[in-house]
């Protein structure tokens, strides 16, 4: 790995995040890997200024982006840096997006609005060797990208479902879970979550209806059976929180017992209290950075090492999904 550099922002959590995946490689694999720092300054009416101090020259370089900073100074970061790296003569660069912002539509919902996931992949495409990310909103926006830059989807259910499986008095009688996903979309999701555990647990769907004129949820339907259980949700992300405390008051409307809750990006833009309020246990991962005692954080820093470690050396990172 000694052609290989890890960059990040020192002053970022991304930082952290790449000292882990740093330190498992090194761990594991006994092999020594660089960790670099970019610069990330502002001019005054606030353009983007970046600099690497370090030498790229013919290093294939991994950039691990900080999905905290906002969404548009995270765009033009990723754009800079395509310019940058190559006229500081890289071998390769990379990027490893731990929380792909953006890709929440990708799909045109109503006419004329853009397909942001689309705009995204076509803007940060051209030059790129690999992408990396975690739990993509809708594994369609792999068709985006084209053929030549590789966007590895990993999944976090693996290492949630180890983690619950270690914790068995934190979730009451196992054998008693219900895997409860909060939309039709995310049946799939559940499915596999289900799946990926020592003994395969029951699901259980919840059915939104949307008023078409606001967007916002008029009815929703549970579709299984949840009474006298303990519920997981599933999601990939928590954004206000809102449809999670509503999926919530459903479960326990229709006889659920204790109910957690666990999505990979926790964003928690209305605050964590209002979430948590709500449930027995709530479980996030790092790929968003939440400091908060109330939520419980499950490290992801060692697949996405396993990721970057396997795209180098020419090994399947399918292994991962299993």
């Amino acid at each position: 790995m000694e052609k290989v550099v890890l960059l990040a922002d020192r002053n970022s959590d991304s930082w952290d995040f790449a000292e882990k995946i740093q330190n498992y490689i090194e761990g594991r694999y006994l092999d020594k890997l660089s960790l670099k720092e970019v610069s990330i300054k502002f001019f005054r009416n606030n353009e983007i200024d970046i600099e690497v101090p370090e030498n790229m020259r013919g290093k294939d370089v991994y950039f691990i982006h900080d999905s905290n900073k906002n969404p548009q100074d995270w765009w033009v970061e990723l754009l800079l840096l395509k310019d940058l790296l190559p006229s500081a003569s890289a071998e390769s660069i990379s990027f490893v997006l731990p929380n792909m912002l953006y890709s929440r539509k990708d799909w045109k919902d109503r006419p004329h609005v853009p397909i942001s996931a689309r705009a995204l992949a076509e803007s940060i495409s051209p030059g790129l060797k690999r992408i990396i990310t975690m739990d993509l909103h809708s594994a369609s926006t792999q068709g985006f990208y084209p053929a030549r830059v590789p966007l590895d989807n990993l999944s976090s259910f693996p290492t949630v479902s180890d983690y619950i499986q270690e914790r068995p008095l934190d979730f009451g009688e196992l054998e008693r879970l219900v895997i409860v996903t909060p939309d039709v979309g995310g049946t799939k999701r559940a499915a596999k979550f289900a799946k990926k555990s020592n003994s395969e647990y029951p699901i259980a769907i919840i059915d939104k209806r949307r008023d078409p004129q606001t967007g916002n949820i008029k009815e929703m339907y549970l579709l299984g059976d949840v009474n006298d259980k303990d519920c997981l949700i599933v999601d990939d992300m928590i954004d206000s929180g809102g449809t999670l405390c509503d999926a919530s008051n459903l479960l326990k409307k229709n006889g659920g017992k204790k109910i957690y809750c666990y999505s990979t990006h926790g964003m928690f833009t209305e605050g964590t209290e209002k979430v948590c309020n709500k449930f027995e246990k709530v479980m996030t991962s790092n790929t968003h950075y939440i400091h908060h005692n109330s939520v419980e954080v499950i490290d992801m820093s060692s697949i996405f090492a396993e990721a970057i470690y396997r795209a180098q050396k020419g090994l399947s990172i399918s292994e991962l999904f299993k």
